[in-house]
């Protein structure tokens, strides 16, 4: 029996591999018992992505949940995972089923669970449900327009629902008539099916249903974003671009030259625009990857920050317990104070636009403003595809060697919260870490320059690999 386990966002497995409607089934099985266990009429909201078999597999969670006695409301055709969350909130939900691999390869579908407060469950009923999933689970099929006859299923309209948030949220007028060339990259993910609208003027690059996305990861990395970056190159005239994942809740901005902007820097934009421009406080929370450079703007600013193991369900947790102002992720996943607390990359990239079109600065000038409070810097990634012999040989060695440096630079300070952490002479970082949802292992590098960052990170891996 194929063994399901939820990693730091869902459950994620290769289509028709493991990936198939029988595992489904069985997850839909044990979503369905461990809300049924506190009320006994519940309802779940369920959407779907632009993922390969997408909807067959929302299909097969509506049978076992009209099985079980669990009324679903159903978006029937492609959505992001904010819009789930928005509808789960909305239409207070039990609970919130969204099919998607996120960023994963396009091989690649899923399971994330969201609670009814509009962000994802927490880390201990999302641990029930898998407890609960069974061996196996078999139901008697039933046309959908049973039923929904029956008043087991309900449609309803995400996508307008989204639609009224953000135009009740922004002046679309403003930005859309503003000076500003916008470009938009949905990686033909499922922002290709809103952004057109709220953005009807901006460039719009792989915005088109393709379930094999181009045979690229629909993850906003510079890797993937290649062809983009050379297109706004060539052009040279837009002003600002941003890029989302595949369901549309991570972020990436990329400026007039195709210069990529990751999220370490969004995050420091948000918490500038929302507490330099707009005057609101509150806490900052943020996990283990990102940039220090987020806390001494904290510092500057006089907010408190939290830092929290990697996974947003636990940024998510304490944004439950109020007075967040942002949490994010080095990944791109970014909450905002006045959203859904959930990661929301249209929704982000929207605060940056907005704060551009209304103070008329460019996208250059305003990272000068950042600069010019937490220093110039840059960071990167690179991802290890290791055998698991190889990958737990090189854990083992950071949990049991007293590391003095890495790259022929000092070690000043070694954090372990989730993964290993180095902090450098010079400002600079070099983290260590196994993903949650693919098998690799992630090493990250902060420095001053692009070129530095590039340097230690070619030291540090090839030496890894050498363990």
């Amino acid at each position: 029996m194929y063994k399901i386990k939820f990693g730091t966002d869902g459950w994620r497995a290769i289509i028709a591999k493991d990936y198939t409607t029988d595992n489904v089934a069985r997850v839909a099985a044990a979503t369905a018992d461990f809300i049924l266990k506190s009320n006994l009429k519940p309802t779940i909201a369920l959407g779907f992505d632009c993922r390969f078999g997408g909807k067959i597999f929302a299909e097969t969670i509506i049978q076992v949940m009209y099985s079980k006695g669990v009324k679903v409301i159903f978006y029937d055709n492609i959505c992001t995972t904010p819009m789930l969350s928005l509808a789960c909130n909305e239409y207070k939900a039990d609970i919130g089923v969204m099919v998607t691999a996120s960023h994963n390869p396009p091989s690649y579908n899923g399971y994330k669970l969201k609670s009814t407060f509009g962000g994802p469950t927490p880390p201990s009923e999302v641990q029930e449900v898998e407890n609960r999933i069974p061996e196996s689970y078999s139901y008697s099929e039933v046309s959908l327009d049973n039923i929904k006859s029956e008043g087991f299923l309900n449609y309803q309209d995400f996508r307008t629902l989204y639609l009224d948030r953000v135009r009740k949220g922004f002046d679309l007028a403003t930005i859309n008539n503003s000076k500003l060339t916008l470009g938009y990259n949905a990686m033909f993910g499922a922002g290709q099916c809103i952004v057109p609208d709220i953005l009807p003027k901006a460039v719009h690059f792989n915005c088109e249903w393709n379930p094999n996305f181009n045979h690229i990861a629909p993850e906003p990395i510079p890797a993937n974003l290649k062809d983009f970056s050379d297109y706004l190159k060539s052009r040279g005239d837009v002003d600002i671009s941003f890029v989302n994942d595949g369901d549309a809740d991570r972020i990436a901005l990329m400026d007039r030259q195709g210069n990529y902007i990751d999220a370490h820097m969004i995050i420091l934009m948000l918490i500038y625009i929302l507490h330099k421009d707009k005057g609101m406080s509150g806490k900052v929370v943020v996990a283990f990857s990102v940039s220090p450079k987020i806390k001494k703007m904290c510092e500057a600013f006089g907010l408190p920050i939290e830092v929290t193991k990697i996974g947003f369900k636990y940024i998510a947790e304490i944004i439950q317990e109020g007075g967040v102002l942002v949490g994010g992720e080095e990944s791109g996943g970014i909450s905002v104070a006045g959203h859904i607390p959930e990661r929301d990359g249209i929704w982000d990239a929207l605060i940056v636009i907005d704060y551009l079109a209304r103070t008329g600065k460019s996208l250059e000038q305003f990272i000068e403003d950042i600069n010019g409070v937490v220093g110039a810097f840059s960071y990167g990634r690179s991802d290890l595809k290791l055998t698991e012999e190889k990958k737990q040989a090189i854990l083992k060695y950071c949990e049991t060697t007293d590391i003095k440096f890495l790259a022929d630079i000092p070690v000043e300070l070694t954090e372990t919260i989730d993964g290993f952490k180095y902090h450098l002479e010079g400002e600079r970082v070099l983290m260590i870490r196994a993903s949650g949802t693919e098998p690799v292992l992630r090493v990250y590098c902060q420095a001053e320059s692009n070129e530095k960052v590039k340097e230690v990170l070619d030291k540090v891996c090839s030496f890894l690999q050498s363990i």
